[in-house]
């Protein structure tokens, strides 16, 4: 039922509301007033006031602005940045995992999860850290991660107390969106949070933004509401910001935090190794990467912008043919060849800093892509920031080389695709662990190939392959299986 004024005329949309849409040529919203319920109205009026109209504006017109201009040239990343796994040694990691140990006891790290996305490459609906990837434990990516937590918490506390019970809880921050916030909620309160402290956990929502057509106009998904699409990774630093969590972490006494993405069964959640290494360098952002494979691979890899310039990431779309297969000549290795995989560490101060760095700057990555909207799926634009924006911000930036068999396993593709599925990150969680058995002294049988299998140790029995002779030495174990407490 239309709504009509006294006079019979339909009644007109908010003056105050379509003129500041107006200033930012966005009225277009209001096209179908007329057609539209008096509820359908209240709902438009709602959502269009719940949309910061001034920064949007100044979102879309950098963003687009920043299409095509010249970027500095890109040079490769120094060695003198870059801790490499040949030339790490032994008492370096030691002395690392002591420091990063020490610093966690005194409660100066806090976790923060990506957690935005749903597993719908996956073939679920579900937040993406619920997936069982197949394990003989059947426990989902958060479970594998909250364990990880437990496990690096009770290391920290045997370091200083000798064990004497008392340990620091890691805060552990994680990051969803409009369409997983209350799922993962119900998951961590039906699994009582996995053995943590529910205070010790906090969920925080990235934002969303209006898609836009190649002119920036606002696209609408129905005639009473405007189209949008979470922020990106990227947008974890306004998230934190906004939701004055940067404080809560300086209240804690937090000064470094270790941010990862949810699609990883092999993550190192927390690494001491890692963090002893960041503290030892003294730098402000410093990133986990793995060799790149060949050449053509399709990932982002670190780069240095211009002459003595800050490092960032160059998206495999944006790098040349002849720079992605150019070879060091001293070192052998590709030219371009550290691999991003979003296992970052960062300062609490780096990160203020780079929340309002980011917002003033308001230039935002656009993706092409087909867009719910009253005229069924079409083209238009979705504005996204990601995690490794940071980076062109960092005063100093670290690399440190990990090996993808030992804490690289994604999950973003279903079975039966060619890579990153959940039966390859099963697989080389099975590996790994069947190493650290046989290298603790146990034994192995199996009644399919070792290749195809091959047992699970739980996190909390051992982080990083360490504590396991007690529990595996001259022990058979029948693959597949999980070795717990």
């Amino acid at each position: 039922m239309r709504d009509h004024s006294a006079d019979g005329n339909v009644a007109a949309p908010p003056q105050a509301l379509l003129e500041r849409l107006k200033d930012y040529g966005q009225e277009d919203a209001f096209a179908l007033w007329d057609e539209l319920t008096a509820e359908e109205r209240d709902l438009l009026v709602k959502d269009i006031e719940s949309l910061d109209l001034s920064r949007i504006d100044r979102i879309i017109r950098c963003s687009f602005r920043s299409q095509g201009l010249p970027t500095a040239a890109i040079e490769p990343v120094p060695e003198s940045c870059v801790s490499t796994v040949e030339e790490r040694t032994l008492e370096e990691r030691e002395r690392w995992w002591k420091m990063g140990l020490k610093a966690i006891s005194e409660g100066k790290l806090a976790v923060v999860l990506l957690s935005g996305g749903q597993g719908t490459r996956l073939g679920s609906s579900d937040p993406k850290g619920c997936f069982n990837i197949g394990l003989p434990s059947g426990k989902s990516l958060f479970q594998l991660q909250a364990e990880r937590i437990l496990c690096v918490q009770r290391l920290a506390a045997q370091s200083t107390n000798e064990g004497s019970g008392g340990f620091v809880p890691i805060h552990w921050y994680i990051m969803t969106s409009p369409f997983t916030d209350d799922a993962t909620r119900k998951f961590f309160e039906s699994h009582k949070y996995f053995g943590l402290e529910a205070d010790q956990v906090t969920f925080f929502q990235q934002g969303t933004i209006p898609c836009v057509s190649k002119d920036g106009k606002f696209i609408m998904e129905n005639p009473y509401k405007v189209a949008k699409s979470p922020d990106g990774n990227g947008g974890v630093y306004s998230a934190l910001k906004s939701s004055r969590l940067l404080e809560d972490m300086a209240t804690r006494g937090v000064r470094y935090l270790d941010c990862y993405g949810v699609d990883n069964a092999l993550v190192r959640v927390a690494d001491p190794t890692f963090l002893g290494y960041f503290i030892d360098k003294g730098v402000a952002t410093a990133a986990k990467v793995v060799r790149k494979a060949y050449p053509q691979e399709k990932v982002g890899v670190f780069v240095r912008r211009g002459k003595g310039g800050p490092l960032s990431v160059v998206e495999y779309t944006e790098l040349d043919p002849t720079l992605a297969s150019a070879i060091n000549q001293e070192t052998g290795r590709l030219r371009f060849c550290w691999s991003n995989v979003c296992l970052h560490m960062f300062t609490l101060d780096f990160l203020n800093q780079v929340a309002n760095g980011l917002e003033k700057d308001s230039i935002y990555h656009l993706a092409e892509k087909k867009i719910p909207s009253i005229h069924g799926y079409t083209m238009g634009l979705k504005l996204e920031q990601f995690i490794f924006d940071a980076f062109p911000y960092a005063p100093s930036t670290a690399l440190y080389e990990i090996l993808r068999e030992e804490e690289f396993a994604p999950v973003k593709n279903a079975n039966g695709s060619n890579f990153d599925t959940p039966d390859s990150a099963r697989l080389l969680v099975l590996r790994l662990h069947t190493r650290w058995v046989v290298a603790a002294g146990g034994f192995l049988t199996h009644s399919v190939p070792l290749y195809a299998t091959g047992v699970e140790i739980s996190p909390l029995c051992s982080y990083a392959g360490e504590n396991l002779e007690a529990i595996c030495r001259g022990r058979t174990f029948h693959a597949p299986c999980e070795i717990s407490f």
